[in-house]
């Protein structure tokens, strides 16, 4: 059971690619890595706070059940993930697409402050001098 590096993917018995597998080594060494200092310290700084891992556990613990599966309930179970996944490219209404761009900007709309468009400064008002 070697890795041959110039061996062709195998298919589902539909024909298809084969649905990508959860990878042990792969899974851990992203666990290992969300531990790090350099991620801990990368994710303070553009988060704030730091990262639980939480994900990258149930990835593993995730990997570590579907190993004690058989193949043909590992390709269902992983089949159903793909179809249960959106699509990547999600068409959406004006309205919807408006609403989702306020749901996902409003805190940048509203801390930013007004600016004024170039040009259109008005002069400073007199306040009843004479000149």
């Amino acid at each position: 059971m070697s890795a041959d590096p110039g061996k062709k993917p195998e298919t589902t018995g539909g024909g298809g690619p084969q649905l990508p597998r959860p990878d042990f080594v792969k899974s851990f060494d992203a666990l290992w890595f969300c531990y790090s200092p350099f991620h801990q310290m990368q994710h303070y700084y553009r988060y704030g706070d730091f990262d639980t891992c939480f994900g990258k556990w149930g990835d593993l613990l995730d990997c570590l059940n579907l190993k004690t599966k058989s193949k043909a309930e590992v390709e269902e179970i992983l089949l159903a993930r793909e179809k249960a996944k959106p699509h990547f490219w999600t068409f959406r209404t004006v309205d919807e697409a408006s609403e989702n761009w306020w749901r996902m900007y409003r805190h940048v709309v509203i801390t930013a402050a007004p600016r004024k468009p170039a040009g259109s400064a008005a002069p400073p008002v007199n306040s009843g001098g004479s000149s």
